[in-house]
């Protein structure tokens, strides 16, 4: 019973303690506040009027698109060589599975060494894995492995261009992140 008097008397000086604290004044804070409230306003900007702006038609639909190689009349003069470099999908070849697929769906997760041959394990976005190799087609471009490393797929993918003739471009499919 004692000790909850001393409970009780603590507590009551506590709080006594902190009333004390804040009545310690205000007096600069309501100086700071006359201060203010008898200086001037001063003069505010009118608020700028809103133009509307300028509207503007497309009208290069006709137009070569600039990001596009430009491609030459009839009349011009064609260095052939630019034109036809060897380079284009051969068109007797099956399509393979992974074709069907765009090269950035296909996730790489793993290799596989069968008999002296190194295999990439390919994922696609059914969550099937696919054993690809070298020579072996995967991506919407023509996408063709040339080397397979233990952290990543190298290819040559085909683009055709402005002129109509194909150009090689090469790319990557890195190992995926774990999930």
């Amino acid at each position: 019973m004692m000790l909850r008097w001393v409970q009780l008397l603590l507590i009551g000086i506590l709080i006594a303690l902190m009333t004390t604290a804040c009545e310690r004044g205000t007096r600069d804070l309501e100086r700071w506040v006359d201060e203010t409230l008898r200086t001037p306003g001063g003069e505010i900007e009118p608020i700028p009027p809103i133009s509307s702006p300028e509207i503007v038609t497309y009208e290069a639909h006709d137009l070569r698109d600039p990001f596009q190689r430009r491609v030459a009349r009839a009349d011009e003069d064609i260095d052939d060589e630019l034109v036809e470099n060897g380079v284009r999908p051969d068109p007797d070849r099956s399509r393979e599975f992974l074709e069907s697929f765009p090269l950035d769906t296909l996730k790489m997760v793993g290799t596989l060494e069968l008999e002296g041959e190194n295999y990439a394990l390919v994922r696609d976005l059914e969550n099937v894995v696919h054993r690809v190799s070298e020579g072996n087609y995967m991506g919407t471009n023509h996408g063709r492995v040339v080397r397979v490393r233990a952290d990543r797929v190298d290819l040559v993918e085909l683009f055709e261009d402005a002129r109509g003739g194909w150009v090689e471009r090469r790319t990557q499919v890195v190992m995926a992140e774990a999930d």
